[in-house]
């Protein structure tokens, strides 16, 4: 909710300022003993030792434009489960849902696991979507696969959504494909460990001088990387928010005193997926937290 209030603004870095500020307050106050990539400790220092991985504002851009797919969203698992990337920044990721985890294979052409993944599904290939970043390194990418037969749905921004849409029901979603951010990534893997979906994934330096620091660091930029590579511990839990309203999720509706929001929580030990609409007494909040959300 904090980003909320910047909608449509066109200041992402306000939006992505809010969010960090709300993330970390709340964080704060949870009893637990949380370690982020970077080495910054979150949670009041009581309670497991945990991973933990965060993106407080997915899609700072969307938001600030108002389009659809904006989360908040935060995954944590047991402490030395999560995978530490380095210094790579992205990643070459595939998602897809539980019928096409056998099916893909990231070394292969896209057209290739296009067909995998139909045949997995058991449809055309002009039925599967995939979900793509609309960068210019992906112009190959994209032509590769509608010539495949698939539906291409391209986005500016955010891919952490769309990897949990391909593997949830009803939301038009068959794949995410393509080259994101590495952090996003694991927390992709986390949510996909705990819905049942699968990730691939290889590290993608953008430079040899990334690469070198890389491979002194142990890393194999062409080694595959599945979700049990990105997450290893079986006990991780996942939670994200609507911003603005997607395919995985509603964004933040307001009242006129209040607002309502759009959640999901994931466990993965279990398999439970929950889903929680929650309201909000906006003077009540802001008196208790300090903070504004309108």
């Amino acid at each position: 909710m904090g980003a909320a209030r910047w909608i449509g603004r066109g200041e992402k870095e306000s939006a992505d300022q809010a969010a960090v500020d709300a993330m970390r307050l709340m964080l704060d106050t949870v009893s637990m003993d949380g370690m982020l990539f970077n080495g910054e400790e979150v949670g009041d220092g009581t309670g497991p030792a945990v991973d933990v991985a965060v993106d407080p504002l997915e899609g700072t851009r969307l938001t600030a434009l108002g389009q659809p797919n904006a989360i908040a969203v935060i995954a944590v698992a047991e402490r030395g489960t999560m995978f530490f990337p380095g210094a790579a920044v992205y990643m070459e990721k595939i998602a897809v849902g539980p019928q096409g985890i056998d099916a893909i294979d990231i070394t292969a052409p896209p057209a290739d696991n296009i067909r995998a993944v139909a045949k997995a599904k058991g449809v055309s290939t002009r039925e599967i979507s995939v979900v793509v970043l609309e960068r210019d390194r992906h112009d190959e990418l994209i032509g590769e696969l509608r010539d495949a037969g698939a539906k291409v749905n391209l986005i500016r921004d955010g891919d952490v959504a769309p990897a949990i849409a391909a593997a949830s029901a009803g939301t038009g979603v068959d794949m995410l494909y393509g080259i994101g951010g590495t952090p996003e990534g694991v927390i992709s893997a986390a949510a996909l460990k705990c819905v049942g979906g699968g990730i691939q994934a290889r590290l993608w330096p953008r430079d040899d001088e990334e690469r070198r620091k890389l491979v002194e660091a142990g890393l194999d930029p062409a080694r595959v990387l599945t979700t049990d590579d990105l997450v290893t511990g079986n006990d991780v839990f996942v939670a994200a928010t609507g911003v603005t309203t997607g395919s995985l999720l509603r964004g933040v509706r307001y009242l006129p005193n209040g607002a309502v929001t759009d959640s999901i929580v994931m466990r993965s030990r279990s398999g439970t997926v929950r889903r929680v609409e929650a309201t909000h007494a906006l003077d009540k909040l802001e008196a208790l937290t300090g903070r504004q959300y309108r």
